[in-house]
């Protein structure tokens, strides 16, 4: 591998995407949107997200589909991943998992002016897809997404304006790598 792998989940308004992409390029790495894949798929069946949620919670087909890219893509190195389950589809070969978060209300703010539609209709969407994913995910993987304990890193961007919270995200990761790589050389000396 050539270079870290950096997880970014966390749930769906938290502004992954933004801070995945920043983190990317801010370290020179490769960025990886594994939900572009799954959104290009609702696409082509003419489907909201929330009609293809309900679809892939019995197709497993979809998952693995999505799953084998990113694992693929973590094997490369030199990446960032931006997925709802990057953090468990890469496992040990992330380098730094990061949790992104945000409050409830703040995400349903965020979606609902990044889809044009109201924030009661982006809170009722968000919570119909996140409630069909959490089942699917502990239908076929066995994951409780409210099990934070896999992460490393968690950053509530909620808390500062955009472009600190990029910087409190660089930041935090370029450390959490240099502390990582500071003990890993402090157990080959000794």
């Amino acid at each position: 591998m050539t270079g870290p792998v950096i997880t970014i989940s966390g749930p769906h308004g938290t502004g992954k995407s933004t801070y995945a992409r920043a983190l990317a390029e801010a370290l020179g790495l490769r960025y990886v949107y594994a939900g572009e894949l799954f959104r290009d798929l609702a696409r082509e069946r003419g489907m909201s997200l929330e009609e293809f949620s309900r679809i892939a919670a019995n197709a497993p087909a979809i998952d693995t589909l999505i799953d084998e890219r990113t694992k693929a893509e973590a094997k490369q190195g030199g990446v960032v991943i931006d997925a709802q389950l990057a953090a468990w589809m890469v496992k040990d070969l992330a380098d730094v998992k990061v949790l992104i978060v945000a409050s409830d209300e703040e995400r349903f703010r965020r979606i609902a002016e990044r889809e044009g539609i109201s924030v009661q209709e982006a809170e009722k969407q968000t919570i119909a897809r996140e409630e069909v994913q959490k089942q699917r995910y502990k239908k076929y993987y066995g994951i409780d997404v409210n099990d934070l304990s896999i992460y490393d890193l968690k950053i509530d961007t909620g808390r500062y304006p955009l472009e600190k919270a990029k910087s409190v995200v660089i930041e935090s990761v370029r450390q959490f790598l240099k502390e990582r790589e500071s003990n890993a050389q402090r157990h080959e000396i000794g």
